[in-house]
């Protein structure tokens, strides 16, 4: 059985990531490739929790019970869909990963080496992309506010963080202010290369 592949698309809020994760999976499978769409939080427990009570609070609750939900959710999520899609030989492309807790939460005030070590066992992806789009734009992307991250100076934050990640190499960076046609183009023929080498 080939190995599976695992990819994920980080970047800012509305900076196009779930359209471009989910385009990415609709070109692979329309190749002939098996891929799915996951995303984080997860629609499972901790995940529920998250959406229902942490995101979209009135007010942000502690950045540590964040980062520790966030691992839980995480943990559920790479041992009941991520791990079994990848044994099936799946390429999985979920939308949000690890690197959104070091950068959502470092933002915060964190610790990332402490963010990191709760996370310690998160396996690492094939590729990780970041989508760039600067934070004043995101904020007129957004008609309304809709969780307790998305203000400007927040998502300026989180974009400094993300970039030191693209520095430091664990992150390739796409230009996300183009059109969603052009962005699409590019992620889908760097993952056809990574394919002809890895499956």
């Amino acid at each position: 059985m080939k190995k599976g592949l695992f990819i994920c698309i980080e970047g800012i809020d509305a900076s196009g990531k779930t359209t471009q994760a989910k385009l990415l999976v609709k070109n692979l499978n329309e190749k002939g490739y098996e891929a799915i769409y996951t995303s984080e939080p997860t629609h499972g427990f901790f995940g529920q929790i998250l959406r229902r009570k942490i995101l979209y609070g009135n007010e942000r609750v502690p950045a540590v019970i964040e980062a520790l939900l966030f691992a839980l959710d995480r943990l559920e999520h790479v041992e009941k869909e991520i791990e079994p899609a990848l044994k099936e030989g799946k390429i999985v492309v979920s939308d949000r990963y690890v690197y959104s807790s070091i950068a959502y939460q470092g933002a915060a005030g964190l610790d990332l080496t402490w963010i990191e070590e709760i996370n310690r066992w998160a396996i690492k992806p094939d590729l990780a992309i970041y989508l760039d789009v600067p934070a004043e734009v995101v904020i007129k992307r957004l008609k309304e506010k809709r969780s307790v991250m998305e203000t400007l100076e927040n998502q300026r934050k989180v974009r400094e963080i993300y970039l030191k990640l693209v520095r430091e190499g664990r992150l390739l960076l796409v230009d996300g202010n183009r059109s969603v046609e052009e962005i699409e183009k590019e992620i889908l023929q760097k993952v056809l290369k990574l394919l002809e080498t890895s499956l």
